[in-house]
């Protein structure tokens, strides 16, 4: 049962107003606790299959694999989450997600050949959960309308680059400090008792539409044509993820300083963490299409001349840049998927983005190490210049698209006066 919450659109939106919302905190902690595990899983494996393995090259093959797995299968996960609802599809996910968890864990330990392990590493990947698109698609239900979406927007992306910082260092503790096999041991441990504490939280879900149920005239979230153009977008930021990684790992080899490659990675991701936050107090005075396209234009400039650093302190400035320019064309790219495909799709919209992400990342990695190998870490920095110049060109081209679809676009005359369309953006809907 939902009731209409008036939301004063005057007052400044902020952080501890969205916390506030009826009912966030139940989706918003048991949602971090199985999201958390989203950053350890690949390096876990890696750690793990290189200790089993003596080799890098054997342990990067899995973790890849794992990678491209769970980047095929998000947006499948999506749209059956968009049909039968987050708790039908979850509980299913993070029980299949600790069984492959435990049987690559097994395999890896009895020295199983690496045919065998890359072969476990698919259903592995392939059942990781899509707990933050589902958060983000809770977000949306629960703000349809209110000033306080893009602060949801920001918050979450604040609570993913958390998530990737802390993730890899609890990981590579666990499995230097304790056993080679504690970090995918917590991973599926936090992803399977997460994951079902968030599914629990029933009151909070999207409503699954009729249509949407029944299969009856379901469009994926991918015919509309705005999604499309958010989705090269968000591979040009996975370029930049991936192509940071590689290159600043090669860097500080080549400065003969490895450790300064954590610091390096942590300015740049504390740039990212720290203009989300900013992003989600602002009141923003321009419309979203504007937004991305500008916050899109910084990054790309900013990318383009990482190859120039020579030193640990200009690169490390100008990674602190890059990681202020993300955050903006990051939320506000999530946010515009509210404006451009219909309730009932958003979910696997937003694992759509999601995905475009990981791809991106993992392309960039392949990409980012040949160079790399080849030449220098200067060229692997070359990565996330090409990826950001061949997004934002895709942006500028096809920025119409961006454009919010009409709200007549949806119709079912059976349905509520607000699922059509019609006076739906002023009230808020909470349980």
């Amino acid at each position: 049962m939902t009731s209409a919450v008036t939301t004063d659109t005057s007052a400044r939106p902020g952080y501890g107003a969205l916390l506030r919302t009826p009912g966030a905190l139940g989706f918003v902690l048991p949602g971090f606790a199985a999201r958390l595990p989203f950053g350890m899983l690949t390096i876990s494996i890696l750690l793990l299959v290189q200790h089993t393995t003596g080799s890098y090259a054997s342990a990067g093959v899995v973790s890849a694999v794992t990678g491209v797995s769970m980047a095929l299968s998000a947006p499948v996960m999506g749209k059956f989450t968009d049909r039968r609802g987050q708790s039908a599809v979850l509980v299913p996910v993070v029980l299949a997600h600790a069984a492959a968890v435990a049987a690559l864990v097994t395999l890896a330990l009895m020295d199983a050949p690496l045919w065998a392990l890359a072969l476990s590493a698919v259903p592995t990947g392939a059942s990781v959960p899509q707990v933050g698109p589902m958060v983000r698609a809770r977000w949306t239900a629960r703000l349809e309308g209110s000033p306080l979406l893009p602060t949801a927007a920001a918050f979450e992306s604040v609570t993913d680059e958390f998530t990737f910082v802390v993730g890899p260092v609890l990981a590579t503790a666990l499995c230097t400090g304790v056993h080679p096999a504690a970090g995918l041991t917590t991973e599926a441990a936090l992803t399977l008792v997460g994951g079902l504490v968030f599914a629990a939280r029933r009151s909070t879900q999207p409503k699954v539409l009729a249509s949407a149920a029944t299969g009856e005239k379901h469009a994926s979230a991918l015919s509309h044509a705005g999604l499309r153009v958010l989705i090269a977008a968000f591979l040009g930021i996975g370029a930049v993820f991936g192509g940071m990684q590689v290159s600043l790992a090669a860097f500080s080899n080549e400065i003969g300083n490895p450790g300064a490659n954590g610091l390096l990675y942590g300015v740049f991701a504390a740039g990212n963490m720290t203009a989300g936050i900013a992003c989600g107090a602002i009141a923003w005075k321009i419309g979203p299409r504007r937004r991305l396209l500008l916050g899109y234009a910084g990054l790309t400039v900013t990318a383009s001349v990482l190859w120039t650093a020579h030193s640990a302190v200009l690169l490390g400035g100008l990674g602190l840049l890059v990681g202020l320019c993300i955050a903006p064309a990051l939320i506000t790219g999530y946010t515009m998927v509210e404006s451009l495909v219909p309730a009932h799709t958003r979910t696997e919209a937003f694992t759509w983005l999601t995905g475009a992400v990981a791809f991106g990342q993992a392309v960039a990695v392949i990409a980012a190490g040949r160079l790399t190998d080849a030449h220098g870490s200067s060229y692997g920095f070359l990565v996330p210049m090409a990826g950001t110049v061949l997004a934002l060109a895709t942006l500028l081209a096809l920025r119409s698209r961006l454009a919010p679809r009409a709200p007549s676009r949806v119709i079912n005359s059976s349905a509520p006066a607000d699922e059509r369309g019609m006076g739906h953006r002023v009230p808020v809907t909470v349980d």
